[in-house]
């Protein structure tokens, strides 16, 4: 029993001799809640787990990526997207010698308090109430909603990574700076590729910039961008990229944006998808006897955030047969 309660002192210790002086060390991991150390995982090993056991990142498997509940089985969902991103940030940790149960856990759980149907309700959502930012609904998921209203308990390294994975922020570890930058290098790339599949690009589309540096197959882009970074931040403080593969990634980013999110063949289902939303949010509204009412207790009675708590947490497939029970006549 004694070698048992000595794996994660081990680990710990391992950590501290392997890893690079700029990673973080679970040792230091600070949660909100104290609680009795695990004798066989570190901090960010259990944050990880918690993460990947939880119902919010199993409902990942049903949230749209890009395509809006997709009928065919090798297009992205927000799961498959969440573990491309770990798998990608980790590659980036170890040529750095950063921690990768930290990254791990970050990666798993940025994506948790994406909507159905992906930024379309994010917009959606944001144009009801004003401000709506997906990254702060997966803090408000991790920290209060999961496990009914407990919340996970997760080290502050590991919300500072996943709340400041997206937008103007920089994550204070170079772990999450890593994901900020992995997430995007994965749904790029493979977003790309899950255009090429669904036929709304070819390979010859892609700007000359962007096939001279990254490539034109999305595991060659991948890693171009994953060695560019790794030579870019080795012995730095702080997570980088060169000058050229940061141009053309803008570049990439920009091409994505016009040829495939805001394409005109993707429009009107959009819309749709919208118009859900928005349909699910006025019924809710107007009657709050309808919603679960533990989402007003974890609201604090607040009907507002109690709606748009339930709401975003739904899946694409869940919200549609939810708009269908309620609003369309049956046969």
């Amino acid at each position: 029993m004694s070698e048992i309660l000595n794996i994660r002192q081990r680990s710990e210790k391992e950590e501290e001799e392997r890893l690079s002086p700029y990673a973080a060390k679970s040792r230091d991991a600070n949660r909100e809640r104290l609680e009795e150390e695990c004798p066989i995982r570190t901090k960010y090993q259990r944050d990880r787990d918690r993460i990947l056991h939880s119902k919010p990142f199993r409902r990942l498997k049903h949230k749209t990526q890009v395509y809006i509940a997709p009928t065919g089985d090798h297009y992205r969902t927000r799961m498959t997207h969440s573990l491309e991103v770990s798998q990608i940030c980790r590659t980036i940790a170890r040529g750095l010698k950063l921690n990768e149960d930290l990254i791990e856990a970050i990666a798993l759980g940025h994506d948790v308090g994406h909507t159905p149907f992906g930024h379309v309700g994010e917009e959606a959502l944001r144009r009801i109430i004003g401000h709506f930012e997906h990254n702060e609904q997966s803090i408000r998921i991790l920290t209060v909603l999961a496990q009914e209203g407990r919340g996970l308990n997760l080290t502050e390294s590991v919300l500072d990574g996943i709340l400041h994975h997206t937008g103007v922020g920089m994550p204070k570890t170079l772990e999450g700076q890593i994901v900020k930058t992995g997430d995007r290098i994965a749904y790029l790339c493979h977003d790309y590729d899950d255009a090429l599949r669904a036929g709304l690009l070819t390979q010859s589309d892609l700007p000359e910039k962007v096939k001279r540096r990254l490539g034109v197959k999305p595991s060659d882009m991948i890693t171009t961008m994953v060695v560019d970074m790794i030579e870019a931040s080795s012995g730095q403080d702080q997570i980088r990229q060169s000058v050229e593969i940061n141009h053309a990634m803008q570049e990439f980013r920009q091409f994505m944006f016009e040829r495939v999110y805001n394409s005109q063949n993707l429009r009107e289902e959009r819309r749709k998808g919208q118009y859900i939303i928005q349909a699910l949010y006025e019924y809710y509204t107007q009657d709050f006897s309808k919603l679960p009412q533990n989402f007003l207790i974890w609201a604090g009675g607040n009907k507002t955030i109690a709606v748009v708590d339930y709401i975003s947490g739904l899946t694409d497939n869940y919200a549609i047969d939810l708009f269908q029970n309620l609003f369309v006549p049956r046969k």
